[in-house]
């Protein structure tokens, strides 16, 4: 019986259309070990490329927005014309960052498939945790010891 959810795409009627299981008519050809061995160092370096960029998220892309956001202020005396240019170019370096990262995504997985191992997911939701985890860190550190709390027993600093 087809009601099984893993068999129809979720569905208990029938699977979705382009949600059917590739099939291939023979096995794929795996390629050399020295072919397997450069594309798994692709998919590293692409892997460190999606780790960088999305860091760029919780520090250079906001900052970047602020800065658009003084500059148009400052040259109209505006600040709601600020306000409105920094919030646009916030949405817009963050939503074309998220292309770009979920085009290399993609990319990874085929990378990936062509070093020899069976992925079928990408890695985006877990390198979005790993850089939260390392700029909520990063940023702890900055507060503690760095720019921000200071001393209350101590005036001055």
């Amino acid at each position: 019986m087809r009601t099984d959810p893993t068999d129809t795409g979720g569905l208990f009627v029938r699977r979705r259309p382009g949600t059917a299981p590739v099939r291939y008519r023979e096995t794929p050809d795996a390629g050399s070990a020295r072919r397997r061995r450069i594309n798994a160092l692709l998919a590293a370096g692409l892997l460190a490329l999606m780790f960088l960029l999305n860091l760029m998220f919780w520090g250079p892309l906001p900052a970047f927005a602020l800065w658009i956001a003084s500059r148009v202020q400052y040259v109209t005396d505006n600040v709601g014309l600020g306000l409105l240019a920094g919030f646009c170019t916030l949405l817009l370096v963050l939503f074309g960052g998220l292309v770009v990262l979920k085009r290399l995504d993609a990319l990874w997985i085929l990378v990936r498939r062509a070093s020899g191992v069976d992925q079928r997911s990408g890695v985006l939701p877990r390198v979005f945790g790993a850089t939260a985890i390392v700029a909520a860190i990063g940023f702890t550190i900055w507060l503690v010891f760095i720019g921000g709390l200071g001393s209350t027993t101590v005036p001055g600093r």
